[in-house]
């Protein structure tokens, strides 16, 4: 799928039920960015190119089973387009949001509301939280990969996986982090920005 197949939803290989969650979600945050500044004003205009076939690459990347844990969530990428995909193809997923931010928090509880998925939401700071034992840990534009090897020390289970967006210095990321840590990963190139990859994460230890 291309970006200009996508400016609408109308070209994605989803149900009719999930596009509709999609167009709702994407509504939503079209309705509340003025506000508290969800997405870049920039990127408002790509939002379903930029925002939510970046976000649906990442669903496709996890083996969509377990509890999908995203950090950081903000304006609900990937998070709440994991859920709403989550609800029609994997239905038994369990789906945490974590953000710090109140306001934010706010949009999200809508967010999941309005389009009737399945979502616990914690506004708390990532280290504040218990420890969530994720099966897939998410995060998109959040810290550097050492930061998010962090997070996934904390609330990632044994045997899990964590994927993490990044652009087109990721190597150099990787590079700092085999610094401190000791991790298996796979770069997947992404569909939405040449030179971008998913990280896909496991087998994190301490160097």
């Amino acid at each position: 799928m291309t970006p200009s197949q996508t400016d609408n939803g109308q070209n994605l290989n989803v149900s009719r039920e999930t596009l509709d969650r999609l167009k709702t979600f994407a509504d939503l945050v079209q309705k509340w960015n003025p506000r508290i500044n969800l997405v870049s004003r920039s990127s408002l205009d790509n939002l379903w190119s930029r925002h939510i076939v970046d976000s649906i690459q990442v669903f496709e990347a996890s083996n969509k089973s377990g509890h999908w844990v995203d950090l950081g969530s903000g304006g609900g990428f990937p998070g709440v387009v994991v859920a709403i995909l989550a609800a029609g193809e994997c239905p038994d997923m369990q789906v945490t949001l974590i953000e710090s931010d109140q306001r934010k928090c706010a949009f999200l509880r809508t967010a999941v509301r309005e389009t009737g998925v399945q979502c616990r939401v914690f506004s708390k700071r990532i280290e504040a939280v218990e420890t969530q034992e994720a099966d897939i840990l998410s995060a998109r534009a959040l810290t550097n990969l050492s930061g998010l090897l962090e997070f996934a020390e904390r609330h990632l289970s044994t045997g899990g996986i964590a994927l993490f967006p990044k652009g087109v210095t990721w190597q150099k990321e990787v590079a700092e982090a085999q610094q401190r840590w000791r991790f298996e990963f796979e770069p997947i190139e992404s569909s939405t920005e040449a030179g971008a990859v998913i990280l896909k994460v496991k087998g994190m230890s301490r160097v």
